[in-house]
């Protein structure tokens, strides 16, 4: 059994999202944010599917946005936005705005006791990185 309380689940909510540019923001992500690319699917400009894993643990999906009437996942590009936590924010905020993230907000630490930063990637999308883990959850009672 698993001990709830110290020990954070295994990632099972993988953000997805569309881009205009799947292939240039799959590298923006890589190198601005520290993305690992985990798979890419698709042919010329077309991603299909992609993973990125996040080092923490987790990791979005991404593809190509459609134009298609029948699409069964017609997310737009340019509309999403994730909290992900990091380590050292500062040098992963420096390293964004080296790498051309439009930088929102620059770091500062929260009320909450965590230090965070806030980015645009060039499809729009906004992007909080912070040392805030959550709260652990908790156990549900035995009888």
């Amino acid at each position: 059994m698993t001990d709830t309380t110290t020990t954070p689940p295994p990632p099972q909510v993988w953000p997805s999202l569309r881009a205009k540019d799947a292939r240039a923001l799959i590298r923006f992500l890589v190198e601005a944010f520290g993305f690992e690319e985990t798979v890419v699917y698709g042919d010329g400009d077309q991603v299909d599917h992609a993973q990125l894993t996040w080092p923490l643990g987790g990791g979005i999906m991404l593809g190509s946005a459609r134009d298609d009437p029948f699409d069964q996942w017609p997310l737009r590009a340019g509309t999403f936005g994730a909290y992900v936590v990091a380590e050292d924010i500062d040098a992963l905020h420096e390293r964004a705005a080296k790498a051309g993230a439009e930088i929102l907000k620059p770091p500062f630490d929260t009320d909450y006791g965590s230090r965070d930063f806030t980015a645009r990637d060039p499809e729009g999308n906004l992007w909080q990185f912070g040392t805030y883990r959550g709260e652990s959850p908790v156990p549900a009672p035995t009888d």
